[in-house]
C-alpha cells in the first residue's frame, strides 16, 4: 500500500502531462516513501487519455481513472479520493501552475501534527481579473465560515486520508474541502506555495466562477450550521414571524379598545395573518427537513460520478 496518494484532475491538458508527470517523479525521489499517482480524466477531449495511457503502461506508479464524460473538478477530486490507497492524500492540478517540488514541505509541516496542509499562491501568476474577484472571495469565506485562510482556490493541499473519509464531495463544493475538515475537528495549516503562469492550454474558469463560489458558500453555511438540524433555522424563523403577527394583533386589538379604531380596515391586519401562515408554514418545513436529513443519514450514498474504466499499467478493468 502506498504512503501518498496524489490525485489530480484531468481535462484537455495534453501538453502538460508529460511535463507534470516529469516534475512529480523528481519530487518524489527526494522522499523515502511509496506513492501512487492517479489521474482522472474529466471527459477531455483532446489526446489527454493517450497520454495518460501511455504513461500508465510505462509507470507502476501511475492509475488512470476515467470519466464517461465531463462531471467537474469536485467529482474528479471525489473519485480520486476514492480510489487514491494512501495514507496521506495530495491534490494536485494538472496544468503546471502548482509546483510539485512543494510536496515535500507539505508533507513536512504535515509530520508536525497537522491533519491539513493547504497551499497559498502568495505570488500568484495570474492577471488581475482572476487575483482580484480570488482574493475578494477568500476574505468572504474566511469571515462566513471561520476558519481562515489565504487561498481556498489553491488546489495544491494535503490531507491526512482518515480525515477526508467524514464528509462526502459533490456540486463544486471542493474548494470548501479545508472547511469541511474543520468541521471534523482537523488541524489545519497554511504554506506559501509557488506558483507559475500557464504555458499550455487555456484556463477552465472565468469570472462567473466568482458567483457559483458565492452561492456555494451560502449552500456550505447552511450544512455546516443547519444541515444536522434544519429544524433550527426553518423552525426559528417561523416562531419569529407568528411571534410578529401576534405582536401585530395585540397592537390592533389595543387600538380597538383604546381608540375605537376599525381593525379590519387597517393594513395592518392583513400583514400580520400572512406572518402567521408563513410561521407556520416555516415550521412544518423545517419538520420536512428533518425527515429528509433522517433519510439521508440512513440511506447509502452514491457517487457523483461513473467511471468509465480504470487503467493500471498493462491493464483496463470496468
Amino acid at each position: 500500500m502506498p504512503y501518498l496518494s496524489l490525485v489530480i484532475p484531468v481535462y484537455n491538458e495534453e501538453e502538460n502531462l508529460p511535463l507534470l508527470f516529469d516534475a512529480v517523479t523528481d519530487a518524489m525521489k527526494s522522499l523515502k516513501k511509496t506513492w501512487e499517482v492517479i489521474f482522472i480524466d474529466d471527459g477531455s477531449r483532446d489526446k489527454s487519455l493517450e497520454v495518460l495511457r501511455k504513461l500508465a503502461q510505462q509507470d507502476k506508479h501511475v492509475r488512470v481513472v476515467v470519466f464517461r464524460r465531463n462531471f467537474g473538478q469536485t467529482a474528479a477530486i471525489a473519485a480520486g479520493i476514492d480510489y487514491a490507497k494512501g495514507e496521506v492524500i495530495i491534490l494536485l492540478d494538472a496544468d503546471l501552475q502548482n509546483d510539485p517540488a512543494d510536496i515535500p514541505m507539505l508533507l513536512s509541516k504535515l509530520d508536525e501534527g497537522y491533519d491539513v496542509v493547504s497551499g497559498w499562491r502568495k505570488d500568484r501568476k495570474d492577471n488581475l481579473t482572476r487575483t482580484l474577484p480570488s482574493v475578494m472571495a477568500n476574505s468572504l469565506i474566511s469571515w462566513v465560515t471561520g476558519v481562515h485562510l489565504h487561498d481556498y482556490g489553491c488546489t495544491l493541499k494535503a490531507y491526512r486520508r482518515e480525515v477526508l473519509d467524514e464528509f462526502h464531495l459533490y456540486g463544486e463544493t471542493h474548494r470548501f474541502i479545508p472547511v469541511f475538515a474543520h468541521s471534523v475537528g482537523a488541524r489545519i495549516a497554511e504554506l506559501p506555495v509557488h506558483h507559475h503562469p500557464r504555458l499550455h492550454g487555456k484556463a477552465k474558469y472565468g469570472l462567473e466562477r466568482t458567483m457559483k463560489v458565492v452561492l456555494d458558500l451560502v449552500t456550505v453555511k447552511f450544512l455546516l450550521s443547519y444541515g444536522n438540524k434544519p429544524i433550527r433555522l426553518f423552525g426559528g424563523t417561523g416562531i419569529v414571524l407568528m411571534f410578529a403577527s401576534l405582536v401585530t394583533l395585540a397592537y390592533l386589538a389595543a387600538r380597538k379598545i383604546l381608540e375605537s379604531t376599525s381593525v379590519t380596515a387597517s393594513p395592518l391586519l392583513p400583514l400580520a395573518i400572512m406572518f402567521l401562515i408563513l410561521g407556520f408554514q416555516s415550521i412544518l418545513m423545517g419538520l420536512i427537513a428533518e425527515l429528509l436529513v433522517r433519510t439521508y443519514h440512513e440511506s447509502q450514498h452514491k457517487p457523483t460520478y461513473t467511471v468509465r474504466t480504470v487503467i493500471e499499467g498493462k491493464k483496463e478493468r470496468k
